[in-house]
């Protein structure tokens, strides 16, 4: 047996070897090809800044190369390499597009609504800068500013008889009013590009219509998609960084799967995706950047990183995609493409209105505490908003209906825990009368009858307790996520949606913070309480004892030290469901346990029917039967 296991051990370290050599090879593939892909596209463009004069190009490289090989001079591009009036002039075959780069006069046009403002920057006809009127960043009375001016840059890459890139040029406004702008890049046979962006009273979606008109004739037939980049730099807007930093992700969504694809989950990481995708999505914690294509995009590539906490900046995350758009078909006649940005809070009834899974990028946990989340924590939230403004009393009175709704549950594991602790006595004298390693089946059988006559099951007093673990973990998820939170004073509290503070330190204490919150304290306090209650009256087995001093000195100050950083609405949550069940216990043993009842349960003679054994009594015999057998043929 030991050769098979030794034979088995090899063959699974071989196929283990072999799938992670498998793994990095096309990993190393891909690497290659969007390196390749990079390459190439950096060598068109420098090619295109030579008139399309390959040889020009090749010959400015080795010239350049020879320069750094004899040390006589910096690194030079072949495109720097230019004279100044050559790289000014006569970079494209369309003249008037050699008219047109951008920085000549970059004119900001602004459209707005009621909840969102969006300036629009004719280089490039892109977004310059998007503003949420109904939302203020931390310690900032002004509105807030999701995308800043000037940090973000959207453009499209594509072949027009040349390869231009859209953020180079300065394109003209044709219509402007104050909720839409219409851009326009022409070129010398009359054709143009059209970028035209509209916005509707009340919502936060941009609408964006890319238009190639005329220009059937310089897109050659093998020429079936354009490429799209967009990257953002989103500033903090949060109070605490580790939870907004843990919170913000990429996102993007498959056509057909029911839930989207998320990663950088609060780390650096890119990912290539080689699918259709219908949209994704830059979210930090409580907003989000969204693109949707009316037609999908063909695969896509997207990358995160993070700045550091010290950024004098105040920024928190480089988004970026970098999309393949195929044209319509039809080649040759005009394009026609439809967009949809949208640029708002990640709230859970606005982003479902879409019907594209766009919720789904909300943190809600698994598939069953997120369907607890959206079945009754959320409606029972939104149900109490509309007439309660404190959420500081809403909280309060979803915990004390969560509280009463699980009370049945909560009754029968106290009342087990309680009849258990009744029975110490004469579990001692059982454990008395069966001392030996050998009598342990007929200590267990003594131990399962005694459980009998008092009416409970020792399992059944834990199920309870787990059932409502669900409820535990959907509040945990619903706390740091929800929007409606955000902002939301209570008490010493200034946001419910971060940690709540009243000294701060000045320094970081590892795993602890900077800071100490006083709700992360009171619910410390209250859960060693209330382990202390539950404790009472319980075995001094060693084990046990053991035991003990984890659930009451070791897990409230590992809690303290978890919670001290996490939403104060969290921890305010946790404080008064220990402040509940602490009195809940309290009443149980006052008025649901008579302690002279079960004793004289226990005391009286069993009746004729519940002296016949159960099935499970006779298994426990012929149990105990075979472990006398085995013992005898030992000796």
């Amino acid at each position: 047996m030991r050769k098979y296991n030794s034979l088995i051990g090899f063959i699974l370290i071989g196929l283990i070897l072999f799938g992670y050599t498998f793994y990095q090879n096309r990993l190393y593939t891909k690497q290659k090809e969007a390196i390749a892909r990079a390459d190439s596209i950096k060598r068109a463009e420098a090619i295109a800044a030579f008139g399309g004069d390959t040889a020009a190009y090749f010959q400015a490289l080795a010239a350049a190369q020879e320069a750094v090989q004899n040390q006589t001079a910096e690194p030079v591009s072949p495109v720097a390499a230019l004279p100044s009036n050559t790289q000014a002039n006569n970079i494209y075959k369309d003249e008037i597009l050699n008219s047109r780069h951008a920085g000549k006069d970059n004119a900001i046009y602004t459209i707005g609504n009621d909840v969102v403002e969006i300036s629009l920057a004719a280089n490039g006809a892109q977004v310059n800068s998007v503003t949420l009127k109904n939302f203020n960043a931390y310690n900032d009375s002004s509105a807030l500013q999701f995308i800043r001016p000037g940090m973000s840059e959207f453009n499209i890459h594509a072949y027009v008889g040349e390869n231009i890139q859209t953020k180079n040029f300065y394109f003209d406004v044709v219509e402007a009013t104050d909720s839409s702008v219409v851009f326009r890049l022409p070129f010398d046979n009359g054709g143009y590009i059209e970028q035209k962006y509209s916005l509707k009273a009340g919502s936060y979606t941009l609408y964006n219509s890319l238009s190639f008109v005329g220009l059937g004739e310089r897109i050659p037939r093998n020429v079936s998609a354009f490429d799209i980049d967009w990257s953002v730099v989103i500033p903090r807007l949060e109070k605490g960084y580790k939870n907004e930093k843990q919170y913000s992700k990429l996102n993007y969504l498959i056509p057909g799967n029911k839930k989207p694809e998320e990663f950088s989950k609060g780390r650096d990481d890119s990912k290539n995706e080689p699918a259709s995708i219908s949209w994704f999505a830059f979210q930090q914690q409580f907003f989000a950047a969204f693109l949707y294509s009316e037609t999908n995009f063909t695969n896509g590539s997207f990358s995160n990183k993070f700045f550091p906490e010290n950024n004098r900046d105040r920024n928190l995350m480089t988004s970026s995609a970098a999309l393949r758009q195929a044209f319509n078909e039809h080649p040759g006649e005009d394009q026609i493409l439809n967009f949809e940005y949208y640029f708002g809070p990640n709230h859970f009834k606005t982003l479902k209105s879409y019907g594209r899974q766009m919720e789904r990028i909300i943190p809600l946990g698994g598939r069953l505490v997120s369907w607890i989340s959206r079945l009754i924590i959320i409606p029972s939230f939104d149900f109490l908003s509309g007439f309660i403004s404190n959420w500081g009393i809403i909280i309060l009175i979803m915990t004390i209906l969560i509280k009463l709704i699980v009370s049945p549950l909560t009754i029968k594991s106290y009342k087990s825990s309680a009849v258990m602790t009744l029975l110490k006595p004469e579990i001692e004298k059982i454990n008395e009368k069966y001392p030996k390693q050998e009598d342990a089946m007929k200590k267990q059988q003594a131990t399962m009858d005694l459980y009998r006559r008092a009416g409970i099951n020792p399992v059944g007093g834990c199920l309870p307790m787990l059932l409502q673990f669900p409820v535990l973990f959907a509040m945990f998820r619903f706390f740091p996520g929800s929007i409606e939170l955000r902002g939301q004073r209570f008490l010493w509290a200034e946001d419910l949606s971060a940690y709540d503070s009243i000294w701060d330190f000045g320094f970081n204490i590892p795993l602890y913070g900077d800071h100490m919150s006083l709700f992360a304290i009171l619910m410390a306090i209250t859960m060693f309480l209330y382990s202390k209650m539950s404790m009472q009256g319980q075995s001094n087995d060693p084990n046990t004892k053991a035991m003990q001093v984890m659930s009451v000195y070791f897990m409230p100050i590992m809690m303290l030290f978890i919670c001290n950083n996490l939403s104060s609405g969290l921890t305010y949550y946790y404080f008064l469901s220990n402040l509940i069940t602490m009195l809940q216990t309290w009443v149980i043993k006052r008025f649901f346990i008579n302690k002279d009842k079960i004793i004289a349960k226990l005391n009286a003679p069993a009746p004729k029917k519940a002296q016949e054994k159960s099935k499970w009594q006779k298994r426990l015999e012929e149990a105990q039967k075979m472990q006398r057998e085995m013992q005898k043929n030992r000796k």
